[in-house]
């Protein structure tokens, strides 16, 4: 029996499909790949922005209903990904690495530290190569969280991250002891922060996830001179207090021109045994502050045990309990960050949204 159908027919039909973000078709896109016709078969592969693309189905679902307009039923889909790099970076300081995003609160106790653990877990999970600076020099803890208590012997003059759960973490906690506290001026913390980015082999990554310490002083601002910065995201919890500090922080990243993608909110609600939800740290603070900022709320994390036994385990709820509701909105809120950085990235270069400039 010949084809019925044809690539320019097939092609055609996928046009039709919009990438949802990006809002162009996967034809414009050039996301679409190998498309290759046998029979009444059509198998092709679908080029992401972000391994953690979190619209996949939709693009699937989309592509299935135009291809079955013009009689194909018979349809194979694999997905690829190559990561956008924000060209400011390169030739900074040498540093591989295609995006950086730093997540900062404004104020310690929110749970930034977790959020951005389990972020980057996240991303790992998806299938992005992902690294987690750790530039709370004074109150170091991520390689705690991570359950990595030692980093590799030095190749040569430069330092090897250690990696758990898939991300290579930089961290002064592998360098001072437990106790030992750093009493630092600026200039100190700021060359500290410019060796974990000069003078660690890092290799090549889609993502660098800098933690930030609290407040708005000398971490963010070296961080923000030493490179570029594709985004930022500040964390709050839901009560005003918490608002407050964290509206200083975005005016913090707002003044270093560094663009905010979103607000999350940490601890949002205790699930309840009978189905519903006490709200211990009151309710709708991180939205009204995303909303008083005009950037998007990326989402909300509910309390659980699981994140803080994890958190003292070294072992990230992601990883232990991967089906409770925190671990989903992890998940969650790392699509949707790395789908903003793409974007981000995307269109800021010369206005032209295509992933033909990224192959």
């Amino acid at each position: 029996m010949a084809n019925q159908f044809t690539n320019d027919a097939v092609m055609k039909a996928l046009g039709t499909v919009i990438e949802p973000e990006l809002h162009k078709d996967l034809v414009t896109l050039n996301m679409v790949r190998d498309l290759e016709i046998k029979g009444d078969a059509v198998n092709f592969t679908v080029m992401l922005t972000t391994p953690a693309c979190p619209l996949k189905h939709v693009m699937e679902r989309d592509a299935r209903g135009a291809l079955k307009k013009i009689g194909v039923e018979n349809v194979s889909i694999k997905w690829s990904s190559n990561v956008p790099t924000d060209n400011r970076i390169i030739g900074q300081i040498s540093l591989p690495v295609k995006n950086t995003l730093a997540i900062g609160s404004g104020k310690g106790g929110v749970g930034k530290s977790t959020v951005s653990v389990n972020v980057a877990v996240a991303l790992a999970q998806a299938g992005a190569s992902v690294g987690l600076l750790d530039a709370d020099i004074y109150g170091p803890n991520a390689n705690i969280m991570l359950g990595a208590l030692r980093m590799p012997p030095p190749k040569g003059q430069m330092m090897v991250p250690a990696t758990a759960h898939g991300v290579k973490l930089m961290s002064m906690g592998f360098l001072v002891k437990p106790d030992q506290p750093l009493i630092w001026r600026g200039p100190m913390l700021h060359s500290a922060i410019r060796q974990f980015l000069t003078e660690v082999e890092w290799g090549e990554l889609d993502y660098l996830i800098v933690d930030l310490p609290p407040g708005t002083g000398d971490a963010p601002l070296s961080v923000s001179q030493a490179v570029p910065l594709s985004g930022s995201v500040i964390v709050t919890l839901p009560q005003e207090v918490s608002q407050a500090d964290a509206r200083r922080g975005a005016m913090m990243f707002k003044q270093m021109e560094v663009p905010l993608l979103g607000v999350v909110e940490n601890m949002s609600y205790l699930a309840m045994p009978d189905g519903s939800q006490m709200d211990l740290f009151g309710r709708g603070g991180g939205k009204k502050l995303a909303a008083e900022l005009g950037v998007p709320f990326i989402g909300e994390v509910p309390i659980d045990a699981q994140v803080r036994i994890g958190g003292d385990n070294g072992v990230p709820i992601l990883v232990s309990h991967p089906d409770s509701a925190a671990a989903k909105a992890f998940r969650a809120i790392a699509e949707d960050i790395a789908a903003k950085i793409s974007l981000q990235t995307l269109s800021r270069k010369d206005n032209l949204i295509s992933v033909e400039m990224i192959a």
